[in-house]
């Protein structure tokens, strides 16, 4: 369903709505960030596949719903799984449903069932997996298993421009597979520091996963169990150094961070350092803080390595009033809604404009700067980034913000966190 098909369906559907506001443009505390999700999964199933209990070797594991699913998924006695709106938890119990004996019904919500798995099927096929749609040819729900795969390390190309969730569903499972897996990405890699820390992890705990030239070569062998601190989340982060960006006076400390993190979206750092937000980071520790330095010159920002930070930057620079290019955004629209559709939706509710540069261009142009007198009331599509990206602009002026639960994906204590530094939160029902 697009961005819009899911803003009609809200029209006839009474939902809870919140009102946000901040007395003055201050911020201060330490924030106690969540456990990151894309490190929490990743190490969930490389632990599910090592046949050890998660619990005695994963400490700071995500609270996101997305993470506490997968969490009650790889220990479901049945054979039918529903992973509801997870996309990563889907993308990698496709692959890891396709080691495990018996045969297995995956599916998803509504929207998950609108979200193409085609590549990835047809890369496991390909291995040996049996697999079969359920409903449309290229889409959930599947039927996995039994296991078929080849004694032989097979190869296996697959197109590396749809998403990078799929690479790294293939190679968790690679160490696993009789004969191993040789991986060859092709087309334009989208994502890749989030397949870097898949290997990242696989190493950690004992496989062979290392690139050789074009391709990654994974050897068979097994995971060994280790403890692990799962570091907090810097997409979670991001929206913090949005209010920073809209901030006077700041003096706020982000818990749980690291500078050699593995997550991509540490990039926020030095997009945000920009336009005027500086951290420093001292240990688990990261000070935020404004340096004067941001200019209100015209931003290029490619962010096919770190699609998810996209909405934050797109409302801080409408926010700021900064002219921007986006490009790197291929990957949106098969996210929880089509992100680059709301985004232009929502931000000309405030006067600023955001859509492709021509019919069909991969650039998007952002204009204008954010002016709204009544408080503006955001859509958010059934997206937990849509929610908490526009929630930020609640340090400019009040804002309401549809379906404020849907932050539970990623970020449960969002709002709870708001709170404590100071916003006002108003909840109330609108048809």
């Amino acid at each position: 369903m697009s961005a819009v098909g899911y803003r009609r369906l809200a029209i006839f559907t009474p939902m809870e709505v919140i009102r946000l506001s901040k007395p003055d443009r201050r911020l201060q505390g330490a924030i106690a960030l969540d456990g990151s999700k894309s490190l929490s999964n990743r190490a969930l199933i490389i632990l599910a596949l090592s046949g050890a209990d998660s619990g005695q070797w994963l400490s700071g594991l995500a609270g996101s719903k997305d993470t506490q699913t997968l969490l009650r998924l790889l220990k479901n006695r049945s054979n039918r799984y529903d992973a509801g709106d997870a996309g990563t938890t889907f993308r990698f119990l496709t692959a890891y449903l396709a080691l495990q004996p018996g045969a297995h019904e995956l599916t998803g919500s509504a929207r998950m069932c609108e979200r193409p798995v085609g590549a990835l099927v047809e890369a496991l096929r390909s291995l040996g997996a049996r697999i079969d749609y359920l409903g449309h040819p290229g889409y959930p729900p599947l039927r996995i298993g039994p296991p078929g795969f080849s004694k032989k390390m097979q190869t296996v190309r697959i197109d590396a421009s749809v998403s990078s969730q799929f690479l790294s569903a293939l190679l968790l499972i690679g160490p696993y597979l009789p004969g191993g897996l040789e991986l060859i990405p092709e087309g334009r890699l989208v994502s890749r520091p989030y397949l870097e820390m898949t290997m990242q992890l696989m190493r950690f705990f004992g496989a062979d996963a290392q690139w050789q030239g074009d391709r990654i070569r994974v050897a068979p062998g097994h995971y060994t169990p280790r403890p692990l601190r799962i570091e907090a989340d810097w997409s979670a982060a991001s929206y913090w150094y949005a209010m920073v960006a809209f901030a006077e006076t700041v003096d706020l400390k982000l818990e749980g961070l690291f500078a050699d993190s593995w997550q991509g979206d540490r990039v926020i750092r030095e997009l945000m350092n920009d336009v005027g937000v500086a951290s420093q980071v001292f240990g688990p520790t990261n000070i935020l803080s404004p340096n004067g330095d941001g200019s209100r010159t015209k931003r290029t920002v490619d962010f096919r390595n770190c699609p998810d930070i996209a909405q934050t930057m797109a409302v801080v620079y409408a926010g700021l009033g900064i002219p921007a290019v986006f490009t790197g955004l291929e990957t949106l629209a098969i996210k929880e809604t089509d992100r680059t559709s709301a985004l232009g939706i929502e931000l000309a509710r405030i006067g600023v404009h955001f859509g492709p540069e021509m019919p069909g261009s991969d650039r998007y142009i952002l204009q204008g700067k954010a002016r709204w007198d009544a408080p503006p009331r955001f859509a958010t599509y059934g997206d937990h980034r849509m929610a908490m990206a526009f929630a930020t602009l609640a340090m400019l002026g009040p804002v309401e913000i549809e379906n404020p639960a849907v932050v539970a994906k990623s970020y449960p204590a969002f709002w709870e966190h708001l709170a404590q530094v100071g916003f006002s939160i108003e909840k109330f029902t609108a048809p």
